[in-house]
């Protein structure tokens, strides 16, 4: 079977999207099957090689907000519609991609909901205003016509699965819930820490406003005027980024508050497997990426009560679920696993479970291979 990918993100990836559709290639090729990666590439030209033995096609991309969707589905509908004879399914992956008229079976992955991922932001900025107003009249649209369009919508969580249903208006039978993965076998526990190592709370993602990064901020304000022995780390980039440092200079935690920018993989597995804890505030998820892998690192997990992330922590068993938008709480929930060592070796212990159970690439990519050759048999 050769299989389509399309996506509109860099590749190779960058974030946790792009690294959903790289594993999931990556396991399908191991499976003997052919993969075609088709995204993003310059204004002027198509690109096309080899990585990982997936074959990549980069079509022009203009970033001409809000007509970029448009610009290039004109492309991307060009080169496909040449090569279409060659694929056996299309499967795209949001966010936002343009519609592809074709006759091959439709799958479409929904990472996270264009409308309901500003929906209940609040208006603390112009640019959140306009992203309210792009993601309901423009947005939300398109993504509806892919959605209705598609033969099967897949999410990765089940939080995800209900909102599709609810404001997109989709049939229960055809939405289907797959999760995200993990390399389990890379991201894995590391040697036991010595008691007189310096301690750190650690956070992975993007720098941005709706991941609770100023509420950590003042959480942390908290906790490094009662505790000498804790420092924060933040590694990750994003649109807050410079924002963000100035706000940690200006409160005197320079030293406390260490924001490392974007780190590559290897300095990331060192980094979750010497950390004390994993903090994960954000105002809303699909099921992150960031989160499996501290999870499957064995690192003790506080996460906001919020969808994706309730649906990977169960509190209490694996980790801490707070409220979001409360720093007071968060720091609560910090003090209370900083001085329980037992609790920290249960939800530790417990995630890597979690993740073995239910959540390596394995496991996801079969899900997602049985539901290609399922409607594939029902077409004969």
């Amino acid at each position: 079977m050769h299989i389509c990918q399309l996506m509109s993100l860099p590749f190779p990836p960058e974030e946790g999207v792009g690294n959903h559709v790289y594993n999931l290639s990556r396991n399908l090729i191991k499976d003997n099957h052919e993969v075609t990666i088709i995204t993003r590439g310059p204004w002027n030209k198509i690109q096309r090689e080899n990585i990982d033995e997936i074959d990549v096609i980069r079509v022009p991309f203009v970033p001409l907000y809000p007509f970029h969707i448009h610009l290039h589905g004109l492309s991307v509908n060009k080169v496909f519609k040449s090569l279409e004879s060659e694929f056996d399914v299309l499967h795209i992956h949001s966010p936002l991609c343009p519609l592809i008229k074709t006759s091959l079976p439709l799958i479409t992955t929904i990472h996270t909901p264009m409308l309901t991922d500003y929906r209940d932001a609040k208006l603390e900025s112009i640019r959140i205003m306009l992203l309210k107003i792009a993601s309901k009249f423009v947005s939300y649209k398109l993504e509806s016509k892919i959605l209705h369009a598609s033969d099967i919508v897949m999410t990765v969580s089940t939080s995800i699965a209900q909102e599709l249903k609810e404001n997109y208006y989709l049939n229960s039978d055809k939405v289907f819930t797959v999760g995200n993965g993990v390399d389990e076998k890379f991201f894995c526990p590391g040697k036991q820490r010595s008691k007189n190592d310096n301690r750190y709370i650690l956070f992975v993602g993007h720098i941005d406003r709706e991941k609770g990064l100023f509420d950590l901020l003042e959480c942390g304000r908290y906790i490094c005027r009662d505790r000498s022995d804790v420092s924060f780390i933040l590694a990750g980039q994003g649109r807050d980024f410079n924002i963000l440092k100035r706000r940690v200079i200006k409160l005197g935690l320079r030293d406390r508050f260490v924001l490392l920018g974007q780190v590559g993989k290897e300095k990331l597995l060192e980094l979750y497997q010497n950390a004390t804890l994993f903090v994960f505030p954000s105002y809303h998820e699909g099921l992150p990426t960031a989160l499996l892998e501290a999870m499957s690192c064995s690192v003790p997990i506080i996460a906001t009560d919020v969808r994706g992330n309730r649906d990977l922590i169960s509190h209490g068993e694996n980790g801490i679920l707070v409220p979001s938008r409360n720093p007071k709480k968060l720091a609560e929930a910090i003090s209370l696993i900083l001085d329980d060592e037992h609790l920290r070796t249960k939800y530790g212990g417990n995630a890597r479970k979690t993740i073995e159970n239910n959540y390596t690439w394995d496991k996801v990519s079969d899900k997602i291979l049985r539901c290609y050759l399922s409607f594939l048999e029902k077409q004969q």
